[in-house]
């Protein structure tokens, strides 16, 4: 017979969660990165393990901020690290090599219970652990799909993260569901989404060749992140800032045509030729129903100029 214990919460000492990349990626916790193939996951989390590795600036954080260099553990079944991984790495500016590393798999396959996971976090002291892709290291003779299968083994990654205070990172393709919402898409138990405190969702930008956008779908420990797009190609790979689109639209490969985007159309296309006052250009876009607070983002977006001549203030493209 189990012996009952009880724990008091006035015995538990309050603790802040600390972050890898606020608001992304938190330290002790499980995050997952998820999209169809080809969205840029991968791709993805390699830029990141690259400037972890020599302490530069995550995306995001202040350009003048210096870290201390982190280690990281990249395990991935579905790419050489030889042809594919490392010739990847090379393509960013900054990297130490000696500093990712992975466990060698060729006499034993790797398994989300298996001992060297926390063996090799700890001999490496790395900050983050990532496998690529979850699918490959659920083990034998466990279905996905059921959620009383994946929790023993999303329980032990999260003890492991806990305890270790290092950034889980588990890499997930999505099913094929077209039109779902976004929570739903993942391949396997919904129990895999919800043992995750952060969830990133990856697409290809339809018509924007080489772009790849990134919507935070979850976050339980902070204010959702902004979304936010990159590029990479042949040539190399290139961060391209914040992005406006969010985790269902990214499903589609399509950003929806908002009403700031009709907006900015619009200012674009009354103030291509010369300036306008202010006033007409709100009262057209009121007739086209436009609040002036969607007439006033967009027009800072677009960089849309005020000067004042005589008594009346005019709009002119920048």
């Amino acid at each position: 017979m189990i012996e009952l214990e009880i724990t008091r919460l006035s015995q538990i000492q309050t603790t802040e969660v600390e972050w890898l990349w606020y608001p992304y990626i938190p330290f002790g916790k499980l995050t997952i990165i998820q999209g169809d193939p080809g969205s840029g996951k991968t791709m993805l989390i390699l830029y990141l393990a690259s400037l972890l590795s020599t302490g530069s600036p995550l995306p995001t954080e202040d350009k003048n901020i210096k870290h201390e260099p982190l280690n990281v553990i990249y395990q991935t079944s579905e790419d050489g690290y030889d042809d594919t991984i490392k010739p990847r790495l090379e393509k960013f500016k900054n990297v130490d090599f000696d500093r990712i590393v992975f466990i060698n798999e060729d006499k034993c396959s790797l398994n989300m219970l298996d001992e060297r996971i926390e063996q090799a976090i700890i001999r490496e002291n790395a900050k983050l652990f990532v496998l690529d892709p979850i699918q490959a290291y659920i083990g034998q003779n466990i279905d996905m799909n059921r959620a009383n299968e994946m929790r023993p083994l999303l329980k032990n990654l999260t003890t492991i993260a806990q305890k270790h205070q290092v950034a889980i990172v588990l890499i997930g393709h999505m099913n094929k569901g077209k039109g779902s919402k976004s929570s739903y898409r993942n391949l396997g138990s919904i129990d895999i989404h919800a043992a995750a405190r952060s969830v990133l969702i990856c697409g290809e930008i339809k018509n924007q060749e080489g772009v790849r956008a990134v919507a935070q779908d979850k976050s339980s420990l902070a204010q959702r992140g902004k979304p936010f797009a990159f590029r990479f190609n042949d040539e190399g790979f290139e961060w391209l800032g914040e992005y406006e689109i969010d985790a269902d639209e990214l499903l589609d490969g399509l950003k929806r045509y908002t009403d700031k985007d009709r907006a900015k159309d619009f200012l674009q296309r009354e103030l291509k030729n010369s300036p306008t006052k202010a006033k007409v250009m709100y009262d057209k876009g009121s007739k086209l129903g436009f609040s002036k607070r969607t007439l006033d983002q967009a027009k800072a977006e677009l960089d849309v100029k005020s000067f004042k001549e005589g008594k009346s203030w005019y709009w002119k493209l920048n």
